[in-house]
This record gives structure tokens, sequence and C-alpha cells, in this order.
């Protein structure tokens, strides 16, 4: 089954081009994005060696779906997806910063706590919590926006501010804009039967000096979603709550030692274990929105992609 793993495009006006993790973004004339979803997929900062079949097209619905409902909250920069890998937008300069919010005890904020910390990025964790217990009332949790090849880290807000990455008042804003967002994507779970456990939401400013939301939100790249049918029993039981999120790729990962840590190697991955992948982001994408998840032509991708992006600027 054929995977998007790489893209070399040139696409009409274009400026530039930047590989990421798991997107590859195309910088046109007039200030426009073509965000690319590629299969590939990654976990402590490392791109695992094989692609996931329609993770791209899953990711890049999703995100598309969740940006139009929240678009009366704070505006972003999508404009068009002419192909099911494909988001087209605005360009905006990035916040160096990750907003991390957390509802619940899990993932990177349970691995610090049974560290030991009671503190993460300034925000205090109560005494006597177990792994995926809710918080009090959630948390923002930074982290910096690192360079290609280097570890995100877990920032303060009052770190941020000292250090000038952000201004307070910009800071404000995107706390507001966090917290709405948060609250937005938990009633749409809980719709669907989920909890919303934790997620992650990138800002930038526009030519017009506007903070608009960019990059995904609410997908399983940038969140973590529990079931809510048996959660407070699994919980009462000490049991790991189902969950639909990227963290059971880290686990499987975790189990094959290896965490992104120096000497360490990826692990080969097999065919069972990329069929569940696939399996499960096509679960989270019909749990979440309500939607049947359809299977576009992946018999060649990148031509497929570049016709409709062509013929998109084209017509625009």
């Amino acid at each position: 089954m054929q995977t998007l793993q790489q893209t070399h495009f040139q696409f009409p006006g274009q400026k530039s081009v930047y590989h990421g993790k798991v997107r590859d973004v195309y910088t046109l004339e007039n200030d426009l994005l073509v965000m690319i979803a590629t299969d590939r997929i990654s976990a402590f900062d490392a791109v695992l060696p094989r692609g996931i079949p329609y993770k791209g097209q899953i990711l890049n619905q999703l995100a598309a779906h969740m940006m139009r409902a929240t678009e009366d909250i704070v505006p972003n920069w999508l404009q068009a997806t002419p192909d099911p890998n494909v988001a087209i937008g605005q360009a905006c300069e990035p916040y160096k910063i990750e907003m991390v919010i957390r509802g619940y005890l899990s993932g990177h904020a349970a691995r610090e706590y049974k560290k030991g910390a009671r503190i993460l990025c300034g925000e205090p964790m109560p005494e006597g919590m177990k792994e995926n217990d809710a918080f009090p009332t959630p948390i923002i949790t930074p982290a910096t926006k690192a360079e290609q090849g280097a570890h995100d880290e877990d920032i303060s807000k009052q770190a941020i501010i000292s250090r000038g990455i952000v201004s307070a008042e910009e800071y404000q804003q995107l706390e507001t804009y966090t917290h709405a967002l948060f609250k937005r994507g938990t009633e749409m779970a809980a719709a669907q039967g989920l909890i919303l456990v934790d997620t992650k939401y990138e800002f930038g400013k526009n030519k017009d000096g506007q903070i608009v939301l960019i990059d995904e939100i609410h997908t399983p790249d940038s969140s973590r979603y529990f079931y809510a049918a048996g959660y407070k029993e699994r919980q009462s039981k000490g049991e790991p709550q189902k969950q639909l999120s990227k963290e059971f790729v880290r686990q499987w990962l975790i189990s094959n030692n290896f965490q992104g840590l120096e000497g360490q190697t990826m692990p080969k991955i097999p065919d069972e274990f990329i069929q569940t992948v696939t399996q499960r982001y096509t679960e989270l994408y019909e749990t979440i929105t309500g939607l049947s998840f359809h299977r576009e032509d992946a018999s060649n991708i990148n031509k497929r992609i570049e016709d409709n992006v062509v013929n998109f600027l084209l017509t625009k």
C-alpha cells in the first residue's frame, strides 16, 4: 500500500519549502502556504522509518474539521483543502512556543510526576494524584518550539515573557484562546463519548498583526483522548485507560527500548503494527467527527496532490 513519505513539488509561484517531521510546507507568492500532511509519523522527536497508510489524509481532514468548528473562537490560517492531504492558507509569523494544555495527569506530565515533580512549567500538580486523574482545573504547560533535530523543552509563562519570546499582553491572549479552544474541544469530544485529555495549540501573527491559530488542532498527533465509558471504573481499579492518541506508538517504542535518547536505535516496524496504527487513526477520525472515513485513491498520491493544488491555484 503506497504511503506519502517525501514530497518534492514545484508549485506556481513557489518561493521555498520546509520539510518538517510530518508535514511539508510550501511557501508561495502572495503569502500563501501549501501544507501537505504526509504519512510520516514521529515520536520522541524522531521520525519512524515507515509511513502509515492514510495517516496524512486523516490528520489533514480532522484538522480542517476542527479549524472550521472553532473559527468563531479565534481566527485561523486555513482557506481551502483542495486535496485530502493538503491545506492551503495564509502565511503567518509563528510564535516560538506551543501552548500545551492538560486536563489530566497523563503522558509527559505523568512521567514527570512519577519522578517526583510537583511543578510543571510553573504550574502546581497536587499531591496524591494517580496517573490519568483529572486536574482540579486544566493547566497550561508551554513548550519551546525546537529547531529541527532538537527536542522541545518545557518552559514557564514567566520565562516566556522575561525572555521576550512573547509579550505579556500577547501571552494573555494566547492563554485565553487556549482555554477557550480546550473547552470547545472537550465539549465536542464529550458529545462523541470521548474525553479530551490534553492537547497543544500553535499560534502565529498574520501580516495585519492579528493573532491566528495555525498548524493542526485536536488530532491524534497533537492530542490525547480517552473513552469516557469505563473511565471511572478503570481509574478506581488502577487499570490503563482505553485511549485514542499517539501515546500507544510511544508506548510501543518504549517497550522496544527506544525513547529518542542518545545511543538508542529505532526498532524495526512490523507490518502488523503499521496496520494497527492506521486502524487507530481511522477509529479516532470516525469517533470524534461522527463521520465515516473515505479512503482516497492512493495509487499515485504525489500526482494527485500536484494536480489538485495546481488546479486550485490556477482557478483561485
